[in-house]
């Protein structure tokens, strides 16, 4: 039977804003201590904060995920100031626009690096304690667009997100017996300032206002609205969580019905 997350410590990539931020708060009203992972050193500060408010120890470091160096610091860190390691959340990611032959190697080695190969290699660091220590779980952020070609404009934002699907059934498939859970939470159209910088590039290249955008994508979400942070953060909760303790490589979707398998 798996404990109660209280006083367990999780690391959340990506976490100085958006989606990266509700789960970092949501782990830590849950009981966890939180280190908050970003490149955006001062964003990564202020939720730190934010998380000291809620009287839950946080620890703000500045990481460039696609760097091995920095990688491997997070996690020394992490395990020398906060003394345990429980759960892992890879939040951080990025998008561009590209019509698919318009795609270059810089564009698709730089979405690859940072939301498929970082997320692989912080898998594996986390896997090598986490096996040590007979338990943990690991929470990756994948996307509808792992599911479905989201957009045309997105392809290698989309074949990124697969790759996360299938290293979270790999690596789940492979350590089940050892106490680690690994699973993917696969939101859709969500109010993020990432969000915000997709309608803004769409708009762009069609011609269309930024506004024009956001309504058509949320017309086609069977809700009918936008989604929230809190909505993904609120998945991510139970997947870390002990009542999900018989799940393991699942890819949860968060999309308001957009995808339904």
């Amino acid at each position: 039977m798996e404990q109660s997350v209280k006083d367990q410590v999780a690391i959340v990539t990506g976490s100085a804003q958006g989606i990266g931020r509700a789960i970092a708060l949501r782990l830590a009203q849950d009981g966890m201590d939180v280190v908050v992972a970003d490149y955006r050193e001062e964003g990564a500060k202020r939720v730190a904060e934010e998380i000291q408010a809620l009287g839950r120890r946080s620890l703000a470091l500045a990481v460039d995920v696609t760097r091995a160096e920095d990688r491997q610091r997070l996690f020394e860190t992490t395990l020398t100031t906060l003394g345990r390691f429980d759960a892992l959340v890879n939040n951080a990611a990025i998008q561009r626009v590209a019509m698919p032959l318009d795609v270059t190697e810089e564009h698709w080695d730089a979405v690859m690096n940072v939301n498929a190969k970082a997320v692989y290699f912080c898998c594996e660091l986390a896997l090598r304690h986490m096996l040590s220590q007979h338990s943990g779980r690991i929470v990756n952020m994948a996307s509808l667009a792992g599911k479905a070609a989201s957009t045309p404009q997105h392809p290698v934002y989309n074949v990124s997100k697969a790759a996360v699907i299938a290293m979270t059934k790999t690596f789940a498939l492979t350590y089940a017996a050892e106490g680690v859970r690994v699973n993917a939470v696969c939101p859709g159209i969500i109010e993020t300032p990432m969000q915000d910088v997709v309608d803004r590039e769409f708009a762009s290249v069609t011609g269309k206002t930024p506004l024009q955008i956001r309504n058509e994508r949320v017309g086609r979400v069977p809700m009918g609205r936008i989604g929230e942070a809190d909505d993904v953060a609120s998945v991510v909760s139970f997947l870390i969580g002990p009542d999900s303790r018989y799940m393991t490589g699942q890819s949860i979707n968060v999309t308001g019905g957009m995808i339904t398998y």
